[in-house]
């Protein structure tokens, strides 16, 4: 009996010790994690690219969820209800802008006046470095063709990061100097490739008009079936037009697109009787971890390299 009595009271005992110990761990995590081991900042991004800028910039200190996956086209996307969970969970919400996202404006719209951080990786970019095209000088968004202007992305992205976390703002000031670095030396990496191919074969003939900063920034000729944007489809005499330019102009092959159909170049492409260049990426990254000639193609660097290499092999 008295043994029985003494195992209940060494387990009350050990009870309230554990339930102690227990407590003060609870207090020294919860004071550690209020001074130095803050939670990581829950960023929504909208595209792969602006995805892949955030996880550069953030490092540990950021937890990104992609709102576009491989192959989506953002200018007709538009978000499920799903996706505007994701949205309003978010700390920060990071999108492209200068109106790719175009369906999603006011989403972002409302979500800023509501308190969250959300920031257009476009906004401050020089304006003279901006195309605009039509008669309305609607401005071109897919910047990240030209690779030393999609790098200046990276500042707006830390300062809004730096601004969420202020204790962690060095942090991500350094690794947004690494990220512009990488991204110049990427630069001059891409001038060197095209240098390879004569100027006079310097014709890209693509889906959608995606790579106007890619000409611009690297002395290619682009033409387009469609427009900047893919809202509109093209006519039948928009294709009946650019075959006659590629027949005219000797181009030795034509570029599907990875977010775009395929089906009406491929038919100027059998009518025009060219070869197929490949396909690039053009508003969309591959699937992480994919990878071909050794570059992962769900990341910016590796998307780049890939459509380049297919470019100047396709017409070289």
């Amino acid at each position: 009996m008295w043994m029985g009595q003494r195992k209940r009271c060494v387990i009350r005992r050990t009870g309230r010790g554990l339930a102690l110990l227990l407590a003060a761990w609870a207090v020294v995590v919860g004071v550690g994690g209020s001074r130095g081991l803050a939670a990581p900042i829950t960023v929504c991004a909208t595209t792969g690219m602006v995805a892949d800028l955030a996880r550069g910039v953030g490092g540990a200190e950021v937890q990104v969820d992609g709102l576009m996956g491989p192959g989506v086209d953002p200018h007709l996307y538009k978000a499920t209800a799903s996706d505007l969970i994701r949205l309003q969970r978010a700390e920060v919400i990071l999108y492209s802008g200068l109106h790719l996202e175009g369906k999603l404006q006011e989403t972002f719209q409302r979500l800023s006046r509501s308190g969250r951080r959300v920031r257009a990786v476009t906004e401050g970019l020089p304006a003279d470095r901006l195309i605009r095209t039509g008669s309305e000088g609607v401005v071109d968004p897919h910047v990240w063709f030209d690779v030393a202007l999609w790098s200046r992305c990276a500042d707006g992205v830390c300062a809004e990061f730096a601004a969420a976390r202020p204790e962690a703002a060095d942090g991500f000031r350094q690794r947004a100097r690494v990220v512009k670095q990488e991204l110049q030396a990427l630069d001059r990496w891409v001038r060197d490739r095209v240098a390879t191919v004569p100027p006079a074969r310097r014709i890209l003939v693509t889906s959608h008009d995606a790579f106007g900063y890619f000409g611009k920034a690297y002395g290619f000729q682009v033409v387009a079936l469609q427009g900047i944007s893919t809202v509109t489809e093209a006519g039948l005499a928009d294709m009946t037009q650019l075959t006659d330019f590629i027949r005219l102009k000797g181009v030795p092959a034509v570029f599907v697109e990875s977010s775009v159909s395929h089906a009406s170049l491929e038919r100027i492409r059998r009518d025009a009787g060219v070869k197929l260049g490949g396909e690039l990426f053009s508003d969309a990254l591959g699937t992480p971890g994919q990878r071909h000639d050794g570059y992962d193609l769900g990341t910016y660097q590796g998307m780049i390299r890939q459509n380049i290499d297919r470019i100047v092999e396709g017409l070289k």
